[in-house]
Order: structure tokens, then C-alpha cells, then sequence
């Protein structure tokens, strides 16, 4: 899988965010639904998803392996946002997370997305999801970017 296999545009409705969404709906990026992404400065890029019921537990918040997924994705969407070219066959080589809020329903989810350091083949990053003021978790994780094509 490639980056083309990526719809990645401006956002007609907000031209302020990208749209960062997999173009075959069969595959797992598309539960998180609506996924937008944006530069902030230099080394930080923000990601968007929005909860719906899907995405909820059995206390009607959201669900803590949507926001490990959301950070995992955010990890790729954010990179890409902020000038790393990988494509779409990198993988996660870790991903630590610290929960410390319920991520509420009625709110969109934002993940801010640091690059701590790219080396040839990794990109070490970190990060916060927050709901306005509130920090609902904690991460940080490693890429490894693919092999180039034999």
C-alpha cells in the first residue's frame, strides 16, 4: 500500500485541515470514521477524529482501543503532515500509552503528533490526546518507515 492509497487533500468544508482517509473502505483506518489533520509548527501536526456510537464502551465513553488506534494512525497521518514520505507498508514498531481522562462522546478527539527524532529508517514520536483542556492520554511510539522497493 502506497500514500496514493490515501485520499490526502484540503477539506473543502475547513480548508484549514487536511483530509487524511483511506480510500478502501474495507480496511481498518476506516472505523474511526471522519479523520482529519493539520500542521501547527514545525514539529507538531494535529489529528481530528470525531466519536460516534461505534466508538463508545459500556460506560458511554469513548472506547480505550479507539484511542490507541486513533493514536496509532495519528502517528502515520501526522508524520506524512509534517514532511516525513513513507508509505503506506510502514509499520508500528512500538507504542506506549498513558490513560488519564475518559474520552468524551460529544467532543472530537485531537491528537497533537511530535517528532522527536528521524533517523534513515525510524521516526521516533510522542504526543498528547486531548479534548479541549482536558488530557486523556499520554504516547509515545516508533515508525519504521518501509524497505525501499528490490
Amino acid at each position: 500500500m502506497s500514500d496514493s492509497q490515501f485520499r490526502h487533500e484540503p477539506d473543502p468544508d475547513d480548508p484549514d485541515w487536511m483530509i487524511w482517509e483511506i480510500k478502501d473502505p474495507e480496511r481498518f483506518n476506516a472505523l474511526l470514521g471522519k479523520f482529519r489533520v493539520r500542521r501547527e509548527t514545525e514539529q507538531m501536526a494535529r489529528c481530528r477524529m470525531w466519536p460516534q456510537p461505534i466508538h463508545s464502551n459500556l460506560s458511554d465513553v469513548v472506547h480505550g482501543g479507539v484511542v490507541m488506534s486513533f493514536i496509532d494512525i495519528s502517528m502515520f497521518a501526522g508524520s506524512r503532515m509534517l514532511g516525513i514520505e513513507h508509505a503506506g507498508r510502514s509499520v508500528t514498531l512500538d507504542l506506549t500509552c498513558q490513560f488519564m481522562a475518559p474520552g468524551a462522546m460529544d467532543k472530537p478527539l485531537d491528537a497533537e503528533v511530535e517528532i522527536l527524532r528521524e533517523t534513515g529508517r525510524l521516526v521516533f514520536l510522542r504526543g498528547l490526546v486531548v479534548q479541549d483542556a482536558v488530557k486523556v492520554a499520554a504516547f509515545s511510539g516508533t515508525i519504521r518507515k518501509a524497505s525501499p522497493p528490490r
